[in-house]
């Protein structure tokens, strides 16, 4: 009996190891919000999520008009946009939290979360990139984040769907169908 058992053990530990199931959940991940508040992943269950990357001098940033619109369209649908401010491309995100928090306001009316700026690449890459840009963690696929206004999308169960790049619009077809659930 006790082999029996034992050989159960091993074959049910192989097995989650030949699977490569993610070794994180995405509910498992916090992050600091713009304002420095801790902010659990969590809280989003149930909800279809678009994670951005933004930055205030690029040429994408007015894109943060459309991503207020598609948070304002869809947020009594369950779904949620979370912005992090990066200052990896070109130098394109300079300010503080505070004067990131202050542009975004005053440019754009933005009232989804934005957090804290971070890296979205290379040896300090916060948490939450390698999470989605990582298969191992969050077992769909491989990314890297190519520039500001990359978008990736969290379905309501905290799987990573698929990646918007910086030339797709928030309001594209794409996104606007996905949670829509079409």
């Amino acid at each position: 009996m006790k082999i029996k058992i034992s050989l159960l053990v091993a074959i049910v530990t192989l097995s989650a190891f030949t699977l490569k199931l993610p070794t994180t959940s995405f509910y498992d991940l916090k992050a600091k919000t713009i304002d420095g508040k801790e902010f659990s992943f969590a809280d989003l269950k149930g909800k279809k999520v678009m994670i951005v990357n933004t930055a205030s001098k690029c040429g994408y940033t007015p894109q943060y008009e459309d991503l207020e619109k598609l948070f304002k369209a869809y947020k009594d649908k369950k779904f949620v946009i979370i912005g992090f401010p990066a200052n990896n491309f070109g130098k394109q995100e300079p300010g503080t939290n505070t004067e990131i928090k202050e542009f975004c306001a005053k440019n754009y009316g933005v009232t989804f979360q934005m957090m804290e700026k971070i890296d979205v690449k290379g040896d300090d890459m916060n948490a939450v990139y390698k999470w989605l840009t990582s298969k191992e963690l969050n077992g769909k696929m491989d990314s890297s984040v190519k520039w500001n206004f990359q978008k990736y999308l969290i379905d309501e169960k905290g799987n990573l769907v698929d990646v918007a790049y910086s030339n797709d619009k928030p309001m594209d077809d794409k996104i606007v169908n996905w949670i829509n659930g079409k």
